[in-house]
């Protein structure tokens, strides 16, 4: 699954660039030039979605296909955790921790945004799931 939000970049009267989510109405930035105000959506964006999963509140499914939108991705904890969570489903964490032979505690980490799990273990939890880890380098 990939995970990027679109978002739409306008000039402001200043010349300052607005970043403003699509999916996320409360999720925006600014910045002097659009390179800088691409750079800190990526930030504001795990940050709120970081948030968003700490406080077990809902997540939405990016848009696709919006036109004129830069679609921009969270870093890369707050993606793994994002994508553990989507491939558990219905499943507990209780399930999790035992198809991974480990604490619940230490399956709950696998969802945490500010924890870095190894490539090791999010291969192993995505087995446990009948999932296949895929990396990609852009």
């Amino acid at each position: 699954m990939d995970i990027r939000y679109p978002a739409t970049v306008e000039v402001q009267i200043d010349g300052t660039y607005l970043v403003q989510f699509v999916d996320l109405p409360d999720t925006f930035t600014e910045g002097q030039t659009k390179e800088e105000a691409l750079f800190n959506a990526t930030e504001v964006l795990s940050a709120m979605l970081a948030w968003r999963l700490d406080e077990s509140k809902d997540v939405p499914a990016p848009s696709r296909k919006i036109k004129g939108a830069h679609y921009i991705a969270p870093d890369a904890k707050t993606q793994a955790a994002m994508l553990l969570r989507l491939a558990r489903g219905e499943r507990t964490l209780s399930d999790l921790a035992r198809a991974l032979e480990t604490s619940w505690p230490a399956a709950k980490r696998l969802e945490d945004p500010t924890h870095w799990p190894s490539l090791k273990t999010l291969d192993r939890a995505a087995a446990a799931l009948g999932k296949r880890l895929v990396l990609t380098l852009e």
